[in-house]
């Protein structure tokens, strides 16, 4: 059983969770009003994003060394402070320039903020307590790029865009007065010095990787999104052989020896890239195919959210009587399905079967994201935690930036290939297709779990009716 102060502080950590994946996403649909009140064109106000995505990349990997060095509670304090300050800062800024640099403190506060939260609430935590625990902190990367393009288009129409941001005020208020009562410092040896080279290039790789992403969006770009994404690749590599060497590297890449881990890495990353390309997908397909308005697609958007909420109380129950293993095949290969149907729905199809399709569609995101999460870390000595969260934080931000890429492209591609598409074929399917295979290659990593992978975690006696 959970104690109180453990899920509390589990909570304030998923809220704080929310408002570093909402502020990722929500810009989006603003852009048009935010360039006509800075002059600029529309394009531009993707640095934005790109800023804030970029600095998450490059600094959630320092998050584990700072931990060791301060102290769980001074720097998941400070990242409260400098989070909601910066957020102001957004909101009280009257050029570009100035909105991209406060966004880039934005992501500094947001980089420590999550991980380091996450550290507070897993690294000494019971075998037993991790299902139940990654449940609480696991939905708002579900629910955040659900509900923020529909929030930002709402807030621009009936506000102003600096709302977007100021809404962040009174939430890290409360975040922050939760923390000082509820997060205590974890006791942990003197860290080794920093690894400085193993800190440059990982940033300069995966803030690369980010804005080779970022560029691949923009309606013009060139050949910069490969120059870039290929440069990026190359110091990634070069990262990964310094770290895999250094006496003291800045993340543990040795941590992937648990095969466990491995396969939450590996395949939690293919899923992910599918699970977060879906809401940006849809909304495409519906206004600009389909006709539809801003609100009505928002609206059956949101029934991915009724999804993921809809199985949340049922997922620990779930692993319990189940396991891991069919359940990430059963998650895997119902994400790829739901994607295709999606895909398959034409400007004739009942908006309720549209509806249902992304129901089912939130209700395997959100049992695949609980599942891999979990097994992640359901075999990592307690000892190396720290390094396991590290990486698995790196991982997730990485896999966030890339996804709205990887839609992209496929939305491209699908509409080269609409026109030619044979006599009644659904245009864009394409587009669906290509996002389902990262699903489909997620499901075989799970299919090849070991029987009884991940078991550390679970409660085989209790059955799902008793799950809460």
């Amino acid at each position: 059983m959970i104690d109180s102060r453990r899920r509390n502080t589990a909570l304030l950590v998923a809220g704080c969770f929310f408002m570093e994946n909402f502020d990722g996403t929500i810009v989006t649909t603003s852009a048009p009003r935010m360039a006509e009140a800075f002059g600029v064109e529309p394009a531009a106000v993707g640095l934005v994003s790109a800023a804030y995505l970029i600095t998450l990349a490059v600094l959630i990997p320092l998050s584990n060394w700072l931990t060791r060095r301060y102290g769980t509670r001074p720097v998941f304090l400070s990242a409260i402070v400098i989070f909601t300050l910066a957020s102001l800062g957004c909101a009280l800024s009257q050029s570009l320039t100035m909105l991209v640099i406060m966004r880039v403190l934005q992501g500094v506060g947001g980089a420590m903020m999550v991980p380091v939260g996450r550290m507070a609430v897993l690294n000494t935590a019971e075998k037993s307590d991790i299902v139940r625990l990654v449940a609480y902190i696991v939905w708002p990367a579900l629910v955040a790029p659900v509900i923020a393009p529909l929030a930002g288009g709402l807030i621009t129409t009936y506000a102003s865009w600096p709302w977007m941001f100021l809404i962040n005020i009174p939430l890290g208020v409360v975040a922050f007065v939760a923390a000082w009562r509820l997060v205590d410092s974890i006791a942990a040896p003197t860290p080794p010095p920093l690894d400085w080279t193993g800190m440059v290039l990982t940033g300069v790789g995966l803030g690369g990787l980010t804005y080779a992403a970022h560029l691949v969006t923009e309606p013009d770009p060139g050949p910069w999104p490969v120059i870039v994404g290929a440069a990026s690749v190359i110091i990634v590599g070069i990262a990964v052989r310094h770290l895999l060497r250094a006496r003291h590297p800045l993340l543990n890449l040795r941590i992937w020896s648990v095969p466990t881990f491995r396969t939450s890495q590996a395949s939690g990353f293919a899923f992910q890239l599918a699970m977060s390309s879906v809401p940006f997908l849809l909304p495409l397909l519906f206004q600009q195919l389909y006709g539809w308005s801003a609100v009505l697609s928002g609206a059956v958007v949101l029934c991915v959210f009724i999804g993921n909420i809809g199985i949340k109380p049922a997922t620990t129950g779930l692993i319990n009587a189940f396991g891991f293993r069919p359940l990430l095949v059963v998650a895997t290969l119902g994400l790829a399905g739901s994607v295709i149907g999606l895909g398959l729905t034409s400007a004739t199809t009942p908006i309720p079967v549209i509806a249902a399709l992304a129901v089912i569609s939130g209700v395997f995101r959100s049992l695949g994201m609980t599942c891999y999460n979990t097994i992640g870390l359901a075999d990592v000595p307690g000892e190396r935690m720290g390094d396991a969260n590290a990486l698995s934080a790196t991982t997730h931000q990485l896999a966030a930036g890339l996804a709205i890429a990887l839609a992209t492209i496929a939305w491209q591609t699908a509409t080269v290939l609409a026109p030619r598409l044979a006599a009644g074929a659904v245009p864009y399917w394409t587009a669906f297709v290509g996002v389902a295979l990262f699903a489909l290659l997620a499901a075989v990593g799970a299919i090849r779990l070991p029987r009884g992978a991940g078991d550390a975690v679970r409660h085989p006696a209790r059955t799902a009716g008793k799950a809460r």
